[in-house]
């Protein structure tokens, strides 16, 4: 396993979509224990892969009751809505309202690469849907008002460059 670097805004290829992996093979399962212990070195609930700059479809959760690895997550269905403060590995130090499905179903593949449905409510039905997301290359800020994210991508871009500079000293 290896500690991986974490993608910070408003670097693009948080933009981008993943691709499908379609087969579990030894590289995506090692890239699945190398999310693993990236997102808990981090203290997060959940990682995609292109958070690590890999540009596919997978995507690790835990929220206190095990790793839950989905390759090729696809989400069947969802019920209700709840609205609840999120925050994201990407975004350092931004919390946001964000609306989400309250139970969803989703479906792909394990570690193993056997076909799994998950039924999922609550705080990991949200952290799947945020991971999801993330492929998709949607990100929290999305999902806030034109104003507000206005101002949060125009302060996340001052400290981007602020980052830049400070490197460069």
């Amino acid at each position: 396993m290896s500690l991986k670097k974490i993608i910070k805004y408003p670097d693009t290829i948080l933009r981008k979509k993943s691709d499908y992996v379609k087969r579990v093979d030894k590289e995506i399962k090692q890239l699945i224990e190398d999310m693993a212990e990236t997102m808990y070195a981090s203290r997060g609930v959940g990682l995609a892969a292109i958070q690590i700059g890999v540009l596919k479809r997978v995507i690790v959760v835990n929220i206190g009751e095990g790793l839950v690895a989905v390759v090729d997550p696809e989400m069947l269905e969802g019920e209700g809505d709840t609205q609840m403060e999120e925050g994201c590995l990407c975004l350092p130090g931004v919390m946001v309202e964000v609306k989400r499905r309250e139970k969803i179903k989703v479906k792909g593949l394990n570690e193993k690469g056997e076909e799994i449905v998950i039924d999922a409510e609550g705080l990991l039905a949200r952290a799947l849907q945020h991971e999801i997301d993330h492929l998709n290359g949607i990100l929290i800020i999305d999902k806030v008002s034109k104003i507000k994210r206005e101002l949060l991508t125009s302060k996340l871009r001052k400290e981007a460059r602020e980052r830049t500079t400070a490197k460069k000293l």
